[in-house]
């Protein structure tokens, strides 16, 4: 069974919380020792950034560290070296999270390809149309057992999440927002209610939310209507001020619990 099914299966209702860092940033070589760290710490999920030059859909966090990670020379070829190498010592399941033209320049086989080959279980690709969804890239992830995970905002329709849940299997990711990636001190009334109106569709998939997550509040917010969190652009931000998983991650943890 892929990883994401069975760690869903296995949580048991246990909320999962899942972190994203670019790859390459704050260092080239950073990918293996954040992944060890993190690991090692608990972390149910970890999201890996595969940088571009134009992520329409990131904040100014991640895009800076998408331009570091460039600036110093990472590549997706590199990064599936580096996922290759520790591939064995890392237990979490690992997605990558990758803008589709750095994807479909690489060639979607291959691609899925090495996905697996590096233990990579499921991908996101937010600028992915669903229609090629449909007839191009599910296909060819099914064959190699990758999970291709679907983004929902507050403005898509009841049908289309539908259509998501029915055609899709690992967890759908529920962005808190339509705006672009980046830390809130708190959701308002209309975040509230849609992750109520999600919550209340009863979706075959589990959900994680994400975008703006930063503390104690949004955290727990998220957590009422969901299987779990995701964590980007507060974790970047720290492990680019720190320059270490370990220290980065504990400060989060700190930032979370006030």
């Amino acid at each position: 069974m892929n990883k994401i099914n069975s760690l869903f299966t296995e949580a048991k209702g246990r909320k999962l919380f899942s972190l994203y860092f670019c790859a390459g940033c704050p260092t080239l070589e950073c990918t293996a020792d954040v992944l060890r760290v993190l690991d090692q710490r608990g972390v149910d999920i970890v999201e890996v950034g595969i940088p571009f030059s134009d992520p329409l859909a990131d904040g100014p966090v991640i895009q800076s560290a998408g331009t570091v990670a460039l600036r110093n020379g990472m590549t997706l070829e590199k990064l599936f070296g580096q996922l290759e190498e520790i591939k064995d010592e890392i237990s979490m399941p690992l997605v990558l999270m990758g803008y589709l033209n750095v994807i479909m320049h690489y060639g979607y086989e291959r691609f899925f390809d090495r996905c697996m080959a590096c233990g990579v279980s499921g991908v996101i690709i937010p600028d992915l149309p669903f229609d090629d969804y449909l007839s191009t890239i599910k296909p060819m992830a099914d064959r190699y057992d990758i999970r291709v995970i679907m983004m929902i905002t507050p403005e898509t329709s009841d049908e289309r999440i539908r259509l998501i849940d029915n055609h899709t299997d690992g967890f759908i990711y529920m962005v808190s927002s339509a705006s672009v990636t980046g830390a809130q001190s708190k959701f308002d009334e209309s975040r509230i209610d849609y992750f109520r109106r999600i919550d209340g569709m009863n979706l075959r998939n589990p959900r994680m939310i994400g975008f703006g997550i930063s503390n104690k509040q949004t955290l727990e917010s998220a957590r009422r209507y969901a299987a779990g969190t995701i964590i980007g652009s507060k974790f970047v931000t720290l492990l680019n001020e720190e320059k270490e998983a370990g220290k980065a991650f504990d400060r989060l943890m700190a930032n979370l619990s006030e």
